[in-house]
């Protein structure tokens, strides 16, 4: 690789150097590594706690803390590795960023979101996503942020939140520093218990109140692809509808509060789509008699403040049409 403005980026993923002293158990996060000739200031790390990713644009106000940040983002839960870098005073943010860029591409990462100055959103922003960092959350005016996202079926996805800013107030030796977050959630994948209701108690339920709420379908994060756990409640809804020749339902898909309004709306119109080409492509459902809506997160039966009450909302509901 030629040396040019991002050609340092090779030796972000494979370089080791020394930390300051008292850091002794810090080192760089195997997937993400770190920016030529910077030094490890601060390391901490948790089995497993709660993290919000911001992935857009931050208008909230600094003061709302964590809970004002959940409607920015998406709510992570896993193994929580945070490490803050100081990179030599001749670097810039764009050489930082670009490094990491092309580091996370390397490695099978997909961008979620970036930006960078006034368009990340200002101050709020800077002490939004590193709140508890006082020299890089008060230097904003030369900062740059990435949201990426490594899927990984077997060992469970990786989230990563690169935040890198200039310190122009912070005097001494430090001033005109580069200063680079590093955020790395590794999502921790869960025996799934396949909960299966029968087709005689999804008739007996729909017949009491109408409908009948399904958790035993089971999709892929973010997307609409069914998982193959998911056959076992698909196998009872083809045979309700067997045992019901005259039964219509309306598919009805059903998420948490996690994103954004107008994206959880079209992920669970899509999601009840899936449902319905399943069964009439594997289960020989015909077409009309089944009809997919989504309504987002506009009718839980919990609480979305915690991950039970999320999982309760995540669901698809037959409903009798």
């Amino acid at each position: 690789m030629s040396k040019s403005a991002y050609s340092y980026f090779a030796v972000l993923l494979a370089m080791t150097c020394a930390v300051p002293a008292g850091a002794e158990q810090a080192a760089d996060h195997p997937l993400v590594g770190r920016f030529e000739a910077s030094q490890i200031i601060d390391y901490t790390t948790t089995d497993f706690d709660e993290y919000v990713l911001l992935t857009r644009k931050y208008t909230g106000s600094a003061e709302w803390g964590e809970a004002g940040k959940e409607q920015y983002g998406r709510t992570l839960e896993g193994k929580v590795t945070r490490i803050t870098y100081e990179s030599p005073n001749e670097r810039t943010t764009l050489e930082v960023m670009r490094a990491y860029e092309e580091a996370l591409a390397g490695e099978g990462f997909e961008v979620l979101y970036e930006c960078d100055d006034a368009e990340c959103g200002g101050r709020d922003f800077s002490q939004a996503v590193i709140p508890y960092n006082i020299v890089m959350s008060e230097n904003h005016e030369d900062q740059r942020y990435l949201a990426a996202r490594k899927q990984r079926p077997a060992e469970g996805d990786v989230y990563v939140s690169i935040y890198t800013v200039k310190a122009y107030s912070t005097g001494g030796e430090r001033k005109n520093r580069v200063y680079t977050q590093v955020d790395v959630v590794e999502i921790q994948p869960r025996e799934t218990e396949v909960v299966v209701v029968k087709a005689d108690e999804m008739a007996r339920q729909m017949d009491e109140s109408g409908s009948v709420a399904l958790y035993g379908l089971y999709f892929d994060v973010d997307k609409a692809t069914i998982k193959p756990a998911s056959r076992p409640t698909l196998d009872e809804i083809g045979k309700l509808m067997a045992d019901n020749p005259e039964l219509q339902l309306l598919v009805v898909g059903h998420t948490d509060n996690q994103g954004g309004f107008e994206y959880n709306i079209d992920l669970s119109k899509r999601r009840a789509a899936s449902v319905t080409d399943a069964l009439v492509n594997d289960q020989g459902i015909q077409r009309s008699r089944l009809k997919p809506w989504g309504v987002g997160y506009t009718a839980p039966v919990a609480s979305n403040a915690s991950e039970e009450g999320r999982a309760k909302n995540r669901r698809v509901e037959l409903v009798k049409h």
